[in-house]
């Protein structure tokens, strides 16, 4: 069975918008006991809930949208919600309670959220199972910069692109470009993907042009260099357009508030319900285990490439190449307790403090020794960008296999580039996410932890 593309994709939103103003007016009436449309009072709610929704972009789900994203902007729609409904108590004080209105809120949310995230999942099923809902793609470029999203396409059909053609640019002649925009036209391409690093300026501008005339989707592929520079913005002083090279998610203050917050209590919870019986523990294991201290200090660079001092407990014995070499797989400086302690990264324990005095947080980017982040800032593009951030006990980086021993400039260009991609896109969800995925790893093993 096979539906015509884009055959009922139009409906969906619509559905959706009428289905959450159902559930918002009907769980109204019921807490507040009176028939709809009686009064104003349901024509605010209503009208509150679509404008706050327009702004959040709580309806621009698309088919690559990820969960965490809609998790994301319920939340944020949760909180606007209910304090414009607590807002909306000073009009009606006879209407609701505090406690009513919250219970409200929250059920409408979850109600909503139950049936957005049924239509997500039920898509992608009808999408393997039946072929509907899907686009039909042509990739254009170079084999080397194609075959990543290549593979994408052709191994997640839930998604619902549908790869009609590949068109591999060996040579750049305007009589191929030519035969691509007769083949797109003849057999109703919906979206064309092109790697930009391929083309050239006049034939960027011709796929444009086509793509424009011709009611085509067009979107670029971009190499390593320009995924890291990519995420610009636009902002106007008056009519004057003002590119901004990049958006910092945690420079707004409510952001930085709330993630402060979020540090303090999760790192208070740590030292009190873990490190204050584990710390006695270790201390009496490491010391009878090898000479020294128990805990290892050394400097690192944090928020603005300011020095602080990262605290571990020593996993290694003390040696003079501490703060030159990093550990590397079957390192002999490393202890018989510290193999384990590494392995299941209790060393990294004592950076609970290092959160709760502000020097680093629970999730961001790893920091490194001083004088790897003197070699790494002149050899690797971007990386400083990381210091826009304080750094974090575990990151997005690590959940993603850089974490360790950094073993060729392949590890450190994708860990920079995860790190910017957290940066830019942070919110609390992809913390708790992170978080989630760190406690995994550590439970199933991983083979850089050493």
């Amino acid at each position: 069975m096979k539906t015509k593309t884009g055959r009922y994709s139009g409906y969906i939103r619509p559905f959706s918008r009428i289905l959450d103003l159902v559930i918002i007016n009907v769980l109204t009436a019921y807490f507040s006991g009176i028939p709809v449309f009686q009064d104003y009072y349901f024509l605010f709610i209503s009208c509150a809930w679509f404008i706050i929704a327009a702004n959040l972009g709580f309806y621009e789900v698309y088919r690559y949208t990820k969960v965490i994203a809609i998790l994301n902007c319920t939340l944020k729609q949760t909180i606007a919600f209910i304090v414009f409904c607590l807002a909306l108590v000073h009009f009606y004080p006879e209407r609701d309670s505090f406690n009513t209105i919250v219970l409200f809120t929250t059920i409408s949310v979850l109600i909503i959220l139950v049936f957005k995230l049924f239509i997500y999942f039920f898509l992608k099923k009808y999408r393997i199972l039946f072929g509907g809902n899907f686009r039909t793609v042509a990739l254009i470029g170079k084999r080397k910069s194609i075959n990543p999203l290549q593979h994408f396409f052709e191994e997640n059909p839930d998604y619902g692109y549908k790869l009609i053609k590949v068109f591999d640019l060996d040579h750049h002649k305007t009589e191929q470009l030519q035969e691509i925009f007769s083949f797109i036209l003849e057999n109703k391409i919906d979206e064309v993907y092109c790697s930009m690093n391929d083309l050239t300026s006049k034939q960027i501008d011709d796929f444009i042009f086509f793509a424009d005339n011709n009611f085509k989707t067009l979107k670029f592929i971009p190499d390593e260099k320009q995924l890291l520079s990519l995420n610009t913005t636009f902002e106007y002083y008056d009519y004057i357009p003002i590119i901004a090279q990049r958006t910092i998610s945690l420079d707004e203050t409510l952001h930085k508030i709330i993630k402060r917050l979020f540090d303090i209590v999760f790192s208070i919870l740590m030292i009190v319900g873990l490190l204050s019986w584990l710390t006695p523990i270790l201390a009496i294991i490491i010391k009878l285990d090898s000479n020294g201290p128990l805990f290892f200090i050394q400097k690192r660079n944090g928020l603005n490439n300011r020095e602080f001092n990262c605290f571990k407990f020593r996993s290694m014995e003390l040696n003079d190449e501490a703060n030159i070499n990093q550990v590397s797989k079957n390192d002999a400086r490393i202890t018989k307790i510290g193999r384990y302690i590494r392995k299941t990264s209790i060393d990294e324990l004592p950076q609970f403090f290092n959160v709760l005095w502000g020097d680093m947080s629970v999730v961001g980017p790893r920091p490194h020794m001083i004088s790897h982040t003197n070699m790494y800032a002149e050899r690797i593009d971007n990386f400083m960008v990381r210091h826009f951030i304080k750094p974090g006990i575990t990151g997005l980086a690590q959940t993603k296999g850089f974490r360790g021993e950094v073993e060729n400039d392949k590890d450190i260009i994708n860990r920079v580039r995860y790190d910017i991609f957290y940066i830019e896109k942070w919110s609390l969800l992809m913390d708790l996410k992170i978080i989630f995925n760190t406690i995994y790893n550590i439970i199933k093993g991983d083979i850089k932890a050493y």
